[in-house]
Order: C-alpha cells, then sequence, then structure tokens
C-alpha cells in the first residue's frame, strides 16, 4: 500500500485538470465532475464503504458525467482497483459480475460456468480501495444482489452509480445523499450547440440571437442539443430559418423533446442511413456493439448504399462516422489509429429504432445494392429478428409461417429474416427447426453456442447450413468444421469459425469468389493427397473480394508466391507461422509492392523459435498502417523494413528478443508516422532514443518488460505525445513517465501528458 501511496503523492495531479476530458464537446459540468470526485477521493469521507448516486432523466448527461469521473487522474490514481459495467433494466446477473471481475483483475481470458463469480469478485475486491461503477440501475432489486460481493472493509472504497429513478437512489443511499444532475444553463446550452455546429468557427453575428433561441428551447437537455446540431447544420443559414426550427422545439414539453429530436434527426436522414439506424434496434439494451462485425452485417443485410462494390467497407464505415457525428450512436472505445471499435445506443434512441421497426411491421425498402440493381430492389421486403416472442409463436403454431400474425399471406414470399442468436434468452430451445423454416436468412451468428456440445440440437450444422442458400453472414462455433458445408453458399460474404480443432482448408474454398471477411481459429493450409488434382485445376482462382483473413497457421513450405497472388486485394492479414525447420530462401512477401492493398497485418512466430528465424527477410508491403509482430529477434534489417514504411501509423511488438546486447537503439532512426507504439514482453534492458524519433508519436503502451529500466528522457521533447501507460513493469518505468510529464509540464506550462499505472494486484 505504501508503494501506491507514493506513486500517486508523485502524479501531482489537479482538480484544474480534472476538468479536462477525451470528448471535447463536454461542456457545462466541470463543477459536477469536481464535487463528485470530492464524494469519492475527499479525506473527510467515511472510510466505510459508500455509494454515490448520480440522478437525472434520460438524456440529460449521467453516463458521460459518469465516465469522465471515473476517467479523472484523481480517480484512477486514489482506487487500487476500478470496474465500469452497465445493469439496464434487463440484466444478468453472472454477466455483470463476470464482468467486474475482469476488470478488477486485469484477466480478460473466459471464465468457466462452474465458477463461484460471487465468491471471485470478493476475493478481487478485498483488501483493496476500489471504485465500482454500476451505470443505469433501473430497480433496487439490482443492486440489491450485486452488493453481497462487495467488500465493507474500512478502505474507502466506493460505489458510483447512475439511475433515472429518485427512490432508488434513496432506497441505495448510505452515507452520501444521491447527487441530482441539473439541467444546462442558457449560456452552457448555446455553448455546446455553437461547438457542435460550428466546430472551430465562429457563429455569424446574424445567426447569433436565432441560435441561441434554438439553444434555449432545448431546455437544457444535452441529448436534445446534440441531436438538434447536425440539422440545424445542414439548414440555411438565415435568422428566420433558424426561428421556425426554434418554434417548433418551443411547442414540446420537457417529457417530449427527446423523442421529438430523434424523430426529426430520423427524418433527416437518407434513406439507407435510416435503415442503419434502425438496425441498431435488434441489439440488446446497452450493448457495446463491436463496429467491425456491425459493419459486416449492414453490409449483408444490403442495408447500404454504395455504387462501387469493390467499397462496401468504406461506405459501410461512413455510414457509421454520420450517424456517430449526428448523435445519434455514441463512441465507446477506440482503437489506437483511432477508428471506433465499439459503439453503443442511447436508452431513447435504441426505444425509437424498436418503436419504428414495429410500428412498420419490420418493412424496409431496400437500398440499392449497387448500379445493376432492377427498380424492383426498391420493393419492401419483411425483416423478422428472431427472439424470444417469434420463437414462441412459430412453436405454437408448428413453425408455420402462415401462422403468425403480423405476416399477410401476399407478404409471406418477399420475407427475408435477420438472426442474431446470440442474444436470445431461452438457450435450451433448439434453434434448428427455427432457422430451417426460415429459408430467407441472411444472417446467422451462433459463436456463443457450441452446436455439437448441446444435446438439445437434434440437427446437425452441416444438413442445417446446407439449407440456407441466402446466407452472406454466418459465424459458428462447431468441433469440427468442412467447407464443403458452405462452399455452396455463393453469396456469402463472412464466415467466421470457432473450433477446437485446427481446420483444414480444401479447394472447396476457391468456389467462395464473393467471400470479403474469414476468420477462423486454428485454420491451416493443409492440402489431402487426394485434393491436389482439384487443386491444380483451380489454380486459377483468385479470392479478389477477400479484405480480410485471420488468423491463418501457415507451414513455412506453404509459403509461396502462387499462392499469396490468390488474395491480391487483402486489407487485413493476420498468420501465425508454423513448421519452422523447413525453410525457405524467400521472403513472405516477394517485394514491398506486392499486396499494395494490405493496411493492417499481424504476423506471430511460435515462442522459442526467435534465435532460428534468420530467413526472415522482413520484406512489408509498403502501404501498411498496422504492422504487429510477435516472437521475433529484432534485427537492424528489420527495424529498417519498418522504418521504410512511410504510412504505418501503429506498431506493435509481443515476445520480442536482441539478436545481441539487449538494447534496442533507435537514435538516429526516424518512424515518421508511428502515432501508437506498444511493447509486451520485449526482452530489453536498455532503451535508446531521440526527440526526433517519433516525432508524431502520441500514445506509448509499455508493458509485462521486467528487465526494462525507464522510458528515454527524449520522450517529454515530443510534442505530439498524450498519453504513457505503463502495466506490470518495475518501479523505475513508471517514474520515467512520470518524469517525463513533470519535464514536459515545467517546459510548456500545460498539463498535455497523461500517465497511466494500474496499481498491480
Amino acid at each position: 500500500m505504501e508503494n501506491v501511496e507514493k506513486t500517486a503523492a508523485h502524479a501531482k495531479p489537479s482538480t484544474e485538470g480534472s476538468s479536462q476530458s477525451n470528448n471535447e464537446d463536454f461542456v457545462g459540468f466541470e463543477e459536477d465532475v469536481n464535487q463528485i470526485i470530492q464524494k469519492l477521493t475527499g479525506f473527510g469521507g467515511p472510510k466505510q464503504r459508500d455509494i454515490i448516486s448520480i440522478v437525472g432523466m434520460p438524456g440529460l448527461g449521467k453516463t458521460t458525467l459518469a465516465n469522465k469521473v471515473y476517467n479523472n487522474p484523481l480517480v484512477i490514481h486514489h482506487f487500487n482497483v476500478r470496474a465500469f459495467c452497465t445493469v439496464s433494466q434487463k440484466y444478468d446477473e453472472r454477466k455483470l459480475l463476470v464482468e467486474i471481475l475482469k476488470q478488477a483483475t486485469g484477466d480478460k481470458s473466459d471464465i468457466n460456468e462452474d465458477v463461484d463469480v460471487v465468491d471471485a469478485v470478493k476475493k478481487a475486491l478485498s483488501s483493496w480501495r476500489y471504485l465500482i461503477v454500476l451505470d443505469d440501475i433501473w430497480k433496487y432489486e439490482a443492486w440489491e444482489y450485486l452488493q453481497l460481493c462487495f467488500p465493507r472493509e474500512e478502505k474507502g472504497s466506493r460505489i458510483m452509480i447512475t439511475t433515472r429513478d429518485e427512490k432508488v437512489a434513496k432506497e441505495i443511499k448510505h452515507h452520501s445523499d444521491p447527487y441530482f444532475l441539473r439541467f444546462l444553463t442558457k449560456e452552457e446550452s448555446w455553448e455546446l450547440l455553437q461547438k457542435k455546429v460550428f466546430q472551430c468557427e465562429s457563429c455569424p453575428v446574424e445567426l447569433r440571437e436565432a441560435g441561441e433561441e434554438v439553444a434555449k428551447n432545448c431546455k437544457g437537455l444535452p441529448l436534445v442539443i446534440v441531436l438538434t446540431a447536425p440539422i440545424i447544420a445542414q439548414k440555411e443559414r438565415q435568422a428566420s430559418v433558424w426561428s421556425e426550427f426554434a418554434n417548433i422545439l418551443s411547442s414540446h414539453g420537457l417529457e417530449e423533446l427527446s423523442t421529438k429530436a430523434i424523430q426529426s434527426s430520423y427524418d433527416n436522414l437518407r434513406v439507407h442511413l435510416k435503415h442503419c439506424l434502425l438496425y441498431m434496434g435488434y441489439f440488446p439494451e446497452d450493448f457495446k456493439i463491436e463496429v467491425s462485425d456491425l459493419l459486416k452485417l449492414w453490409i449483408a443485410e444490403e442495408l447500404v448504399q454504395n455504387i462501387d462494390t469493390e467499397n462496401l467497407e468504406k461506405a459501410s464505415k461512413d455510414c457509421l462516422n454520420d450517424l456517430v457525428n449526428r448523435s445519434l450512436l455514441i463512441v465507446s472505445k477506440r482503437r489506437s489509429n483511432g477508428d471506433i471499435k465499439y459503439c453503443m445506443v442511447h436508452d431513447l434512441v435504441r426505444a425509437f429504432c424498436s418503436s419504428k421497426l414495429e410500428e412498420e411491421k419490420f418493412k424496409q425498402q431496400i437500398a440499392p445494392y449497387n448500379l445493376s440493381q432492377t427498380s424492383s430492389s426498391q420493393d419492401p421486403h419483411l425483416c423478422m429478428y428472431i427472439h424470444d416472442e417469434l420463437v414462441k409463436r412459430l412453436e405454437l403454431n408448428g413453425y408455420l409461417l402462415d401462422k403468425i400474425a403480423m405476416v399477410d399471406t401476399e407478404e409471406r414470399e418477399s420475407i427475408e429474416f435477420i438472426a442474431h442468436p446470440q442474444f436470445y434468452a431461452s438457450n435450451r430451445v433448439d434453434l434448428f427447426p427455427v432457422i430451417i423454416s426460415l429459408r430467407h436468412i441472411r444472417v446467422l451468428h451462433l459463436l456463443d453456442v457450441n452446436l455439437e456440445n448441446d444435446r438439445d440440437f437434434q440437427v446437425s450444422p452441416a444438413s442445417t447450413l446446407g439449407l440456407l442458400f441466402h446466407l452472406r453472414y454466418l459465424a459458428i462455433f462447431v468441433k469440427k468444421f468442412d467447407f464443403k458445408w458452405v462452399s455452396h453458399l455463393s453469396d456469402l460474404q463472412t464466415l467466421r469459425v470457432h473450433s477446437h480443432q485446427r481446420i483444414k482448408t480444401s479447394p472447396d474454398i476457391w468456389k467462395m469468389t464473393k467471400l470479403r471477411h474469414v476468420d477462423i481459429s486454428e485454420f491451416s493450409f493443409i492440402w489431402e493427397d487426394s485434393e491436389q488434382e482439384s487443386l491444380k485445376q483451380s489454380s486459377q482462382t483468385v479470392l479478389e473480394n477477400l479484405k480480410s483473413f485471420g488468423k491463418c497457421r501457415v507451414s513455412v513450405a506453404d509459403m509461396n508466391r502462387k499462392f499469396w497472388w490468390r488474395f491480391p486485394n487483402l486489407e487485413e492479414f493476420k498468420l501465425s507461422i508454423v513448421n519452422l525447420h523447413d525453410m525457405p530462401n524467400h521472403s513472405l512477401f516477394s517485394t514491398a509492392e506486392a499486396h499494395n492493398q494490405l493496411q493492417s497485418l499481424d504476423i506471430s512466430f511460435p515462442i522459442g523459435f526467435s534465435e532460428s528465424i534468420g530467413w526472415f527477410k522482413s520484406v512489408f508491403p509498403l502501404n501498411l498502417k498496422v504492422l504487429s509482430l510477435a516472437g521475433i529477434s529484432l534485427t537492424e534489417a528489420i527495424v529498417s523494413s519498418i522504418i521504410a514504411l512511410e504510412n504505418l501509423e501503429t506498431l506493435k511488438l509481443f515476445f520480442i528478443h536482441f539478436t545481441c546486447d539487449p538494447l534496442w537503439d533507435v537514435t538516429n532512426k526516424v518512424f515518421k508516422a508511428l502515432k501508437y507504439l506498444k511493447l509486451e514482453q520485449v526482452d530489453m534492458i536498455q532503451w535508446e532514443s531521440s526527440e526526433t524519433s517519433f516525432p508524431v508519436l502520441e500514445k506509448l503502451v509499455i508493458k509485462d518488460c521486467g528487465r526494462f529500466e525507464k522510458i528515454p528522457s527524449s520522450f517529454a521533447d515530443i510534442l505530439s505525445l498524450k498519453s504513457i501507460k505503463v502495466i506490470n513493469c518495475s518501479d523505475s518505468v513508471g517514474n520515467s513517465a512520470w518524469d517525463i510529464k513533470e519535464e514536459a509540464e515545467n517546459t510548456e506550462g500545460t498539463e498535455r501528458i497523461r500517465v497511466h499505472i494500474p496499481k498491480k494486484n
């Protein structure tokens, strides 16, 4: 505990910096942040476990405020253990506890079903000063169960909850009174509206009065303001137009204002964006949606409007960014390169989408998929989502669609189905009869269900998949997989397979020419002798649509140029090299100009073979933006090849060794475009660098580097550096991070670098 206090004291965090936010549009709650931080960390607070409740109506910014407080440097350094999870109206107690356990321990591996998570959480929190955030609690019963896991030791631990129900907050209260979140003032509302509408510009004088009227009529609700901003930003910049819109806002009462704002935002969307937004109604409340998956689902359901099928991924990403910019989607987490990793939907927006889908009986106009489509593609089709109620109706009616009330006879031929059974609650019911009866299904996601281990499934995966000719997206979990099951699915775009056994490829893969994304665990390119002739016959086949492929286990002997030529347009590639004893005399990529579409490359070698891979000639495709290397010796040749990548923004090095002394000297080298650098289990002791080695670096992460001594002091002179994170390293590494932060602040007079050193359990 002494080390923890010493580190926290050395950090010298100030309340002045606590009002800064990762979200530059955070307006109006600076004082609220400081007050809640005082309640959490103040020396005059109770030693006993206490609950801090933030209470306010939907759209007032409770979650935003809780996040702001949770990520404040003062809070980070005050608590030894932290966890943030969302409860929601419908919740799974075990899943909540598993999430808390993973965050508290830092262990992201799966938790076995036989583990007593209540006891495990207690042990993980015991003897530590912890902070647990329970966002969006609806009922006291949820707290009544969860609190049993939170030790009551007098360590100054805190639990922060957000709720829309004052009664719940008062029932949960221990020592501190609930904190009632206020509405924004007229001045704060106008400040937020200006930031969202004009970005870095200033508001024209002739629009100021009308703009202030719009802000005032948003009635102090941040959600309404951020939804309103994109609408008026697209309107003519005339005071009369803005005043008219302000009058429309003023006609709505406080309770209906948010719904009307969402409706206005929806009405101002192009047709295909409306479809993408409504699709969010199919996800559970407060669900963190993985963006890479969401974009593939949009494409599979033909919701993305696009004139060039080569750029469907870009078109879907543009749709995502458009909805985020309109505040209809919330960014939950970003990747190291700034791309959105997870997104969420505000409860009110999700409720709007769900009601809209129900109101329209799941009907949608099909957005044009490409220019070759006929006008008939504008005909409406009926989409149905596999959920508990639908399954019950099908079961009661013998899986006969004509018995389902919502389906009219004349519509039956145009039915298409959206299925996300990973959200399906009644997991003991056999899904296959349901799926088989829905022959038009396009999306099937069953990664959370081991199909061959569950006795409830009476039909084999192979026979079921053989009937689903319209599948475009397939994600399954099976003991053994064969490409023959799916090779006839001519429209399949995304194939994800989790398996306990290594999956061997077969010539059947070359039949699937529309594949865009392949993600198969334990996947090897191994050809049976009987398949060689078939392979030769398909030797001219090229999967030109394939954009991402991984993670492939490839024998060194199979890495020939003829093979890689079959995937000319890859953008993301994950590769695991095996069988190093049979070493070729050429590199993985023949020239740096090969695979010029490739932007992300992940290569790993077996641990322990680092000394025997001198054959690896380190020729990388020149347009790479993301490179991850694991299990290699970091030779001068490899470093030089990395430096030659002028577009490289992200570099991750794992299990790295050095051929000579454990010294990484990049003093005379320049990583021109590198913004993110992660070093994990890198076996170096010293690191030498100059202020020009990483001219645009923004984030540095060092993890599990046990022998490493300190970060070069020259990092204080990197003006772009914003963040240093040190995990499970020696105290000297952490101290060097604080020294860099302090030196930069003394030189520049501002707090630019954030240092994050999680406490060691």
